[in-house]
């Protein structure tokens, strides 16, 4: 067999498949069209080259052959279009990413390490694995946030974790345990993580306690305790993120869900309803509800019958007014992924933004692959997905995932959360650019033509990931509690996995049990100037204020940089005027987006940090069925963030009817905005920019890119 000498002194097995690709990419929108022969008579000629040679043969020589057997053909416009292709691979090989004030300022200020270059960074992140450092110089893959700001600095004496988040054994029902949870959030904060717990354990308002108090507050009254640990602890660049969450079941759940709607109260944490089957059921039918809670120490039993239709309402009208609490799907959540029929398998709670349901102590490495990346002649009648080049980079993250996880094994900050990681090994790749790949293909975000395409990159990307995922725990062995045959009784399993994938888990085994997720990629994304997660693009435009180089406060209109590279494509001076595919957030129909979110979840074993945006107007009514439809199409989660809701503040959309003033200088397209006095405004933090939109349950500074799980 011939090897291929790599770039970085790497080799693989010759394969002429990627030759016939990659010709064939370059008679796509050629002068003279698409060829399908060309590409394989090309692919014959190297293979007899690097046959004939004695020794391997490095890349270069082989594109260079490719070359030189393209001029010799008829297509010689096919030779321009593979040598212009050579060349920008060459650029961006040897520079650094293109960045505007924003996209410098998130990777500065929350990334970068004392001053190091661009080039020292991706070594550094990168962990020395030439083709994650190829991907991320490519656009193509990031890490998630803590492994880019943390990863390599524990050799430096820094008390980091390289986890973006954790799941805490929920809190026993006893003063001790609630108090060592405040001190494990701590701890866990102080080296970077974000962390969900569930309270259901805690019992109700008024029941008896063997202390001078003879009753108890609640297991509501603790949450504040929770939300002020949270804000005592500064992360880099961001602030510590929480979720609390309670089941439906709990007596407290009326108390639960009002909590937040005192501005003043619980700040600091996102918090969600744990919802099942029976209780939807019984809303649906407008039924009784029995909400139940055994003390364990008393054996004393409260008991609370609610109105379902009644006490769901609530919750919906708290979302539209608060856009808090969001809702967990808990039966959903349980029933559909790898681990469902493993008996000795439970999932604790989620993560901050929900994406990720782990057992006590799971933390998940999380990592993005930007989709629009792998779309070839994007914005062409002819544009395409590169499904191959897609398939390999699932691989390489895989693999990418699993030495960020080995490395940081022992900087988890808690025993538990080691031994969970060691136990399970969770990781969860995910994707973002979404909306980018679809307006690169010409296709709206919430068609019939986006969702099927979807599932069939989701269905890919699993199997990719799952048979990856076999092929190291071939060389490296199984986590630790692999049970097989739970594994092959799953419906998330039968349903999903591809034949021949089954092949190499039955024989192999699995080295991780959680694989894949969406999570939000506020922060990544708009570094890389795409869309986050899976959401549409949240606005065509956007108000972004200038330096202080005024007297007053002057803003400019920004173009989100998908519709800027379509514009200056095609030579349109102003977004009035685009085609449909430039669908957005507040346009979208919530059908539409649940039905997006429906397309990727049937492949993610974990689950996908939601946010559906409604504008002002929508009504309550709006929010239930938005929650009821999500239900029946068995997504696992989903929140809702209505514009200029109590909790929300102005966003600075171009919108004719906020309660702004704009004088508008149309030669400097320059906007000097005065804010009425009396509403509400959402003020950055860091810099004091009122332009910050939500996304995934997050928000994030358009300023400067400072973000908030909240």
């Amino acid at each position: 067999m011939k090897y291929i000498i790599k770039r970085d002194g790497t080799k693989e097995p010759f394969d002429k498949i990627k030759i016939i690709n990659a010709v064939f990419k370059s008679t796509i929108n050629s002068k003279e069209g698409e060829d399908r022969d060309l590409p394989k008579i090309i692919a014959d000629k190297i293979e007899k080259i690097v046959n004939y040679k004695e020794n391997d043969i490095n890349v270069e020589e082989i594109q260079d052959n490719v070359e030189f057997l393209l001029m010799e053909s008829n297509r010689k416009d096919v030779a321009k279009k593979y040598i212009l292709y050579r060349e920008r691979r060459s650029d961006i090989r040897k520079s650094k990413w293109q960045m505007d004030e924003l996209q410098k300022s998130i990777w500065s200020n929350k990334y970068q390490y004392n001053n190091e270059s661009f080039d020292e960074w991706i070594e550094r992140v990168s962990g020395n694995n030439p083709k994650i450092a190829k991907l991320i110089r490519e656009r193509k893959f990031l890490f998630a946030g803590r492994i880019l700001a943390n990863r390599g600095l524990s050799n430096m004496g820094f008390k980091v974790t390289y986890s973006n988040c954790y799941v805490l054994h929920p809190p026993e029902d006893n003063l001790e345990s609630i108090f060592d949870t405040a001190k494990k959030l701590a701890r866990t904060f102080s080296y970077g993580g974000g962390v969900g717990f569930d309270i259901s354990k805690l019992r109700p308002s008024g029941a008896l306690v063997h202390n001078s108090a003879k009753t108890t507050t609640g297991a509501v009254s603790f949450m504040d305790l929770y939300s002020m640990t949270t804000g005592l602890i500064g992360q880099k660049g961001r602030r510590g993120a929480l979720m609390i969450s309670m089941d439906v079941s709990h007596p407290d759940i009326e108390e639960f869900i009002d909590v937040k709607t005192d501005l003043n109260k619980v700040t600091k944490a996102n918090i969600s309803v744990r919802i099942n089957d029976k209780f939807m059921e019984a809303v649906e039918n407008k039924d009784k509800y029995f909400c139940r809670f055994e003390v364990d120490q008393t054996k004393e039993v409260i008991e609370k019958e609610v109105d379902a239709y009644k006490l769901f309402m609530k919750l919906i009208t708290n979302n539209w007014d608060y856009a808090e609490p969001g809702i967990l799907f808990w039966d959903n959540i349980e029933r559909y992924h790898l681990l469902s029929e493993d008996k000795e398998f439970n999932y604790a709670g989620v993560n901050p933004c929900a994406e990720e349901p782990l057992p006590a102590g799971g933390s998940c490495l999380l990592g993005s692959i930007n989709l629009s990346e792998f779309v070839v002649e994007p914005f062409t009648n002819n544009a395409i997905f590169d499904i191959q080049k897609f398939k390999n980079t699932v691989s390489d993250c895989i693999i990418g995932l699993n030495e960020v996880l080995d490395e940081g094994l022992e900087l988890h900050p808690l025993n538990e959360q080691k031994e969970s990681v060691r136990q399970y090994r969770q990781i969860g790749l995910g994707v973002m650019g979404i909306a980018d790949m679809l307006i690169k293909l010409n296709i709206r975000y919430g068609s019939e033509k986006s969702i099927d395409l979807c599932e069939k990159i989701a269905r890919i990307m699993l199997n990719s990931a799952v048979k990856q995922s076999a092929l190291l725990a071939k060389e490296l062995g199984r986590y630790e509690k692999y049970n097989k045959e739970a594994i092959f009784k799953s419906d998330f399993f039968i349903n999903n996995i591809d034949e021949d994938v089954k092949k190499l888990v039955k024989e192999y085994g699995l080295r991780n049990s959680q694989i894949l997720t969406i999570p939000p990629t506020g922060s990544i994304s708009t570094m890389l100037g795409i869309s986050g997660g899976i959401e549409p693009m949240f606005n065509t435009s956007y108000i972004r204020k200038t330096e202080s180089l005024h007297d007053e406060d002057v803003f400019y209109k920004v173009y989100t940089p998908i519709v800027k590279e379509y514009m200056d494509v095609n030579d349109i001076l102003d977004d009035k005027n685009l085609p449909d595919i430039f669908e957005t957030a507040m346009t979208l129909k919530p059908k539409e987006r649940i039905r997006m979110q429906e397309s990727w979840q049937k492949y993610i074993d974990a689950s996908i940090s939601s946010t559906i945006n409604l504008p002002y107007e929508a009504t309550v009514d709006d929010v239930y069925n938005i929650y009821v439809s999500a239900w029946k199409h068995k997504l696992k989660g989903i929140t809702i963030y209505r514009d200029g809701c109590k909790r929300s503040g102005i966003l600075l959309n171009d919108k004719a009817d906020r309660k702004d003033k704009r004088d508008i200088d149309k030669n400097k397209d320059e906007t000097t905005i005065t804010i009425e006095d009396g509403v509400e405004e959402f003020v950055c933090p860091e810099c004091g920019n009122k332009t910050v939109i939500p996304t995934g349950g997050c928000a994030i500074c358009l300023q400067c890119g400072y973000s908030k799980c909240n």
